[in-house]
């Protein structure tokens, strides 16, 4: 099992305002999935699922920036989910699966950026995370 942690304060941070954003973004795409859809020439199906698993990572994430003590693993495995994200948000992009207009391709890139920043934010937060003390 992994090391238990204490979070850093800017690990903590971190992961809530992961939750945050992913709550807006979550809500923006499911809300306004027909509207965007239009404006972004991407999907509207696409633009759902990715509001749905946006509002599951964003109470995941929220929980766990809560959490008094957490798990490197834990950490770490958060880290390189966002990472998957941006990786995946390009792969999508490069693919021609969809073909986005100029609005969509930023939108797409500018969710990655905030993604992969979300993961840099982590991985530092974690780097300050300390030992819990043990009674």
């Amino acid at each position: 099992m992994s090391q238990p942690i204490t979070p850093s304060p800017l690990l903590r941070q971190a992961l809530l305002l992961d939750a945050v954003a992913s709550v807006a973004a979550g809500l923006l795409m499911l809300l306004a999935g027909p509207t965007l859809a239009g404006l972004l020439a991407l999907p509207e199906p696409l633009l759902r699922y990715a509001g749905v698993i946006c509002l599951i990572w964003a109470a995941f994430v929220g929980w766990l920036g809560r959490r008094p003590h957490l798990t490197r693993g834990t950490v770490i495995a958060v880290i390189a989910l966002n990472v998957v994200w941006v990786i995946d948000s390009l792969l999508l992009l490069a693919s021609g699966w969809v073909r986005p207009n100029t609005f969509g391709t930023a939108f797409v890139l500018l969710m990655a950026a905030a993604v992969g920043g979300f993961a840099g934010l982590q991985a530092m937060g974690l780097r300050r995370a300390a030992e819990p003390v043990t009674a």
